[in-house]
């Protein structure tokens, strides 16, 4: 009996986790530092706020390619 596809199993399983950890911390990360933007220059906050969805966005992203390569 081969532990390899145990080992393989938990590897993708953790490779997924660390990834949705970071993902979550880049959009904390983000939020603050968008919150912190438009309170210096509310008169950005249409710019900041789209920006911010793009980025959102393409962070989460980072959750669906490594759901995909763990797949």
């Amino acid at each position: 009996m081969s532990t390899l596809p145990i080992l393989a199993e938990i590897s993708g399983n953790l490779h997924v986790a660390l990834a949705a950890v970071g993902a979550a911390v880049g959009i904390g990360l983000l939020g603050s530092k968008a919150a912190e933007a438009t309170g210096r220059n509310p008169g950005a906050a249409g710019n900041i706020l789209t920006l911010s969805i793009i980025l959102a966005a393409l962070i989460e992203g980072i959750v669906f390619f490594a759901i995909f390569l763990a797949k």
